[in-house]
Order: C-alpha cells, then sequence, then structure tokens
C-alpha cells in the first residue's frame, strides 16, 4: 500500500478532512444516512470532543473542518461509530442492493466484518493560516454548486454555508475562528 502524503501533524489544529463512501456509493441521497451523520457530529460537539467549523454532505463524501484534542482519534471514533449505525439502518430497512456493494467494496485483509463503509483515509489537511481556513470552507460551501446540485450554496440542506450567512443551518457549527 502506497504512503499518503496527508497526514495529521498538529493533532490539536483545526484540520481539513474529506471521508468518502468505499467504492463512491451514493448513499447520502437517503435522508436518514444523513441524519446519522449530522447526530453524530451534533453529539461529538455537544460532548465537548470536536470543534466544528464546516461541513458538507455530498451524495457519497463528506468534507468537515473540525479540530480536537486528539482529532485523528475523534475522526476515527466518528467513521467507525457511522459505519456501524449506517451499516445497521441498512441491514433493518432491507436495502440488499447497497449492502451487496457494500460487502463486494470490502478489503479483503478485514475479515472481522461483513462490510466496509468508509474508505480507510480521511485526507487530514493541517489549516495553517486565515486564508487556508477561507478557502477550505468556501471549497466545502460551493462544494453542491460545483456539482450542479444547486445554484447557490445556501440552498444545500447538508451543509454548514447557512450558519455562515447568519440563516438557520442543520446543526450548529463554530463560526469564530
Amino acid at each position: 500500500m502506497a504512503r499518503s502524503r496527508y497526514k495529521f501533524i498538529n493533532k490539536e489544529q483545526p484540520h481539513f478532512l474529506t471521508c468518502t463512501v468505499v467504492n463512491w456509493i451514493s448513499v447520502f441521497g437517503i435522508p436518514n444516512v444523513s441524519q446519522i451523520i449530522l447526530d453524530s457530529l451534533q453529539f461529538l460537539q455537544s460532548e465537548k470532543r470536536i470543534k466544528l467549523f464546516a461541513f458538507v454532505i455530498m451524495e457519497h463524501h463528506i468534507h468537515l473542518v473540525a479540530q480536537a484534542e486528539n482529532i485523528e482519534k475523534e475522526i476515527k471514533n466518528f467513521k467507525s461509530f457511522t459505519a456501524r449505525k449506517i451499516i445497521d439502518y441498512f441491514i433493518e430497512t432491507d436495502y440488499k442492493r447497497i449492502l451487496k456493494q457494500l460487502s463486494n467494496s470490502k478489503k479483503r485483509y478485514k475479515i472481522d466484518r461483513d462490510y466496509q463503509f468508509w474508505q480507510e483515509a480521511s485526507h487530514p489537511e493541517q489549516i495553517i493560516n486565515y486564508e487556508m481556513m477561507t478557502q477550505k470552507i468556501d471549497y466545502i460551501h460551493n462544494n453542491p454548486v460545483s456539482s450542479g446540485f444547486v445554484d447557490k450554496d445556501i440552498h444545500w440542506r447538508y451543509s454548514s454555508a447557512r450558519n455562515y450567512s447568519e440563516l438557520h443551518g442543520v446543526i450548529d457549527v463554530t463560526t469564530e475562528w
């Protein structure tokens, strides 16, 4: 396996992160699945385990700018918990097609499970200054626009763009940094 240039450097600093579903399977168009992500992010914030500055949930990946005492550990726990909850949801609701895709996309060495939900990496990029923070947050908020889903970033429900426009978002984020 090739070494990634993406590493958590200073684990206490804010990081731009991308979490992608295996094989780019589109699952976040299912509102209950996106809600699992939102509930998990909200829980981590309420427990003061992460500080969330920005997010977007796209059809098969999410982007975040987040900070924690140990961001690497918190993202690992987030991915593990959400994978279990989402897979359980697919089992309970009998989404056979998606379950088959998650099974077929599982790495062979993952013998302790039937399915794999997330790709292994989260491609962390440490935010090093104000300009980079602004650029990453703009990138996150414009993701649905550049993908052609909406004309304005504030029209995408699963994003913090509304929070930054002083409108009500689906979850709170820290807009002061």
